[in-house]
């Protein structure tokens, strides 16, 4: 490249344009010049709707070279991708200066060097629900080319104001796709890492305000044709950690009565209040042995012995999406559920998740909340069916009964519909008995529930009271038509 890059060059009128079924753009270079490597010049968008200012110095000789593109005006978009992609991204200026390119051997090659921005604005459904702004960031270091890997140099920092981080990644590509990740941030402030979150990216996290020291480690590793054989390695030293104040989502108000806002999907259906001002809220220690039990086991066996986080559901999360190729398994504790059903949004961009996962690590680090209190929020809030929310309406809504009179068998059914709580009334017969696919769910979670003695107190009737569930008349589908074939003219 810097071979073919000359010392002396004078460009005018250079035009590149992109015209499609939807759109038509153009960016025009009326005129460059380079004088012994340093250049300066416009590049306008269509008829001067936009300007960016493009300088710099290419030293082929030392094989260095920077340049710096700046904004004319404030909140100007890159062209294209908008159109094609839904993207928007301006930025007040954005620097990239390659400083040292080594041929360490035949195959490998280091490029060194410094990438800047300042005003970074992404905006993108997918991303977030209003536009995030990077203030400033810096990323010193370089990458590695070889020809079966890319990979970021050792030592290679990012730094977001005073936070500062330097991943190992490394991208195989022969003979087999392997991803590697590794983080060690060794004790740093934990504040530092809440200042350089961007606006807009974690709404309900701005405004938090921590003491203390914090250190995380992560070692991850997958090879894409054998994704099963994964590495996820993940620990978090914040025993020192302490909350000053929430932001947004004010973990602190579940320790008492509050208003929930039930959703179907972004429609708010219902509002009700969770505490006993409401005569359909349960005390925990009103809901029945078997329900908790069967709920417990079905969506999170360790809650009540991880932090938030169950790392063997991480990885078969990561694993299945992998060979499904798409989101097909997520990874959610209680813990997560219940964050992301009282403060989140439920629209499904990818800051939602990770700022699911900030407040569920603030929320469980700080014990603020006990156990038995996210527990029992969660059975008294989470969806059983069409506008059907917390164990009492679930089971007036199938059963006609009141929580405390649940049965195993009922319950065991209560926990196979969580995942899926529309499409409860499927699993029934027009008799209002189960349909026979239902009882793997009823053979799997019962036998776990009786190796680990978690029935060793209950009655357990056979089958593990499938065939006494029973839906309430009212529900029950219509039984299907016989026609007489006797009364057929032959």
């Amino acid at each position: 490249f810097f071979a073919t890059v000359p010392d002396d060059l004078t460009l005018k009128n250079f035009v590149l344009s992109y015209t499609d079924d939807k759109i038509s753009q153009q960016v025009h270079v009326p005129e460059a010049i380079m004088n012994s490597g340093k250049f300066e010049s416009s590049v306008f968008l269509n008829d001067h709707e936009a300007e960016w200012i493009l300088t710099g110095k290419v030293d082929a000789g030392s094989q260095r070279m920077r340049v710096e593109v700046s904004s004319k005006e404030a909140d100007v978009e890159l062209p294209f991708l908008r159109s094609k992609f839904g993207l928007s991204v301006s930025f007040d200026k954005l620097i990239f200066d390659l400083q040292d390119i080594i041929k360490i051997k035949k195959n490998l090659l280091e490029v060194d060097g410094v990438f800047a921005y300042e005003n970074l604005k992404i905006n993108h459904r997918r991303l977030s629900d209003s536009t995030i702004v990077l203030p400033s960031a810096e990323m010193e270091g370089g990458l590695q080319f070889a020809d079966n890997y890319v990979a970021l140099r050792e030592y290679s920092t990012i730094r977001i104001k005073d936070f500062s981080i330097s991943p190992q990644i490394k991208l195989t590509l022969k003979p087999t796709k392997q991803f590697d990740l590794a983080i060690h941030t060794g004790m740093f402030q934990a504040q530092d890492f809440f200042d350089a979150i961007p606006n807009g990216l974690f709404q309900n996290v701005e405004g938090v305000k921590v003491e203390g020291s914090i250190a995380y480690d992560l070692d991850f590793s997958v090879n894409l044709d054998k994704p099963d054989d994964l590495i996820f390695e993940s620990k978090i030293d914040d025993e020192d950690l302490k909350v000053i104040s929430w932001g947004q989502a004010n973990i602190d108000s579940l320790n008492s009565s509050f208003i929930y806002d039930a959703y179907n999907d972004t429609v708010l259906v219902k509002r009700f209040a969770v505490g006993p001002e409401n005569p359909k809220f349960k005390r925990l220690d009103q809901i029945p042995y078997v329900l908790k039990t069967t709920v417990r086991n079905t969506e999170d066996p360790f809650f009540y012995k991880h932090n938030g986080f169950e790392e063997e559901a991480f990885k078969l999360s990561i694993a299945t999406n992998i060979k499904e190729k798409k989101f097909k398994r997520g990874a959610s504790t209680i813990s997560m559920q219940l964050i992301k059903n009282v403060f989140l949004h439920r629209k499904k961009t990818l800051n939602r998740k990770f700022e699911e996962i900030l407040l569920v690590w603030l929320m469980e680090s700080s014990g603020r909340v006990s156990k038995d209190r996210l527990f029992e929020i969660y059975l008294n809030v989470i969806e059983w069916g069409h506008n059907v929310y917390g164990i009492t309406e679930a089971a007036d809504y199938y059963f006609k009964k009141q929580p405390e009179e649940l049965t195993i068998g009922e319950s065991l059914f209560l926990s196979s519909i969580i995942p899926r709580p529309k499409t409860g009334l499927t699993s029934f017969e027009y008799t209002g008995h189960l349909k026979p696919w239902v009882q793997r769910h009823f053979n799997t979670y019962g036998s776990i529930m009786h190796k680990l003695g978690e029935l060793n107190n209950v009655a357990v009737p056979e089958n593990y009271g499938f065939y006494q569930v029973v839906l309430q008349p009212a529900l029950r589908p219509k039984a299907p038509v016989v026609r007489d074939t006797s009364l057929d003219v032959i």
